[in-house]
């Protein structure tokens, strides 16, 4: 089958999922299609290695994978150390599909991984059919992480906020005393004047 990042758009209802053989006009077009069916499945693509030309460096392979793939290096770090772990959005998944592009030019899925070794969260627009939902316990999680994260940015917007105000306090008190140098200087220029206009008279 041939898809050109237009065709093979089904509905909603519906998931096309990649194959081996399946070919495609252009490594922008695969891509389109691999995260166009990622979002109906449930997942995030990540972008990942190419193989470039080594005679004018054109991309000839392209890997893609769920961006849950691999494990986060600060958390192998911490267990080895005995640190408590960081919170990472990889959990070592497989999932990924490999194109290569071919001497006709088109480019052709050569390897392509479906299962996931986490649960898939379907967006609104997405398919439910054999998929599962995020337990409401990393729902919780998440609505926790954004309440946090919006905390911090208050605390952030407040912080600058405070910064701005007392630069501009700082600016209106050089300001004063900047006003009462030149003032104290305008008249001791009237008292020079005036001392020349009397001697002046005599």
């Amino acid at each position: 089958m041939d898809v050109d990042g237009n065709t093979g758009q089904l509905k909603d209802s519906e998931v096309l999922e990649p194959y081996v053989g399946m070919e495609f006009e252009s490594e922008d077009a695969a891509r389109k299609f691999y995260i166009d069916y990622a979002r109906k499945v449930g997942f995030v693509v990540r972008i990942m290695q190419r193989r470039r030309s080594e005679t004018d460096g054109r991309t000839l392979a392209r890997r893609l994978g769920c961006n849950k793939q691999g494990f986060s290096p600060n958390n192998q770090g911490s267990v080895a150390s005995g640190k408590r772990p960081r919170c990472s959005a990889r959990e070592g998944c497989k999932a990924t599909i490999l194109v290569k592009m071919e001497k006709s030019g088109k480019w052709v899925v050569t390897r392509f991984v479906k299962d996931h070794n986490h649960p898939l969260i379907i967006s609104a627009r997405g398919v439910s059919n054999g998929v599962r939902f995020l337990p409401n316990v990393d729902k919780d999680k998440k609505i926790e992480q954004l309440t946090l994260e919006l905390q911090r940015q208050d605390q952030l917007c407040t912080a600058y906020r405070n910064k701005l105000l007392n630069f501009l306090a700082s600016v209106e008190e050089q300001g004063e005393h900047l006003s009462s140098k030149i003032n104290g200087v305008i008249e001791n220029v009237k008292k020079i004047e005036a001392e020349i206009q009397k001697s002046s008279c005599h």
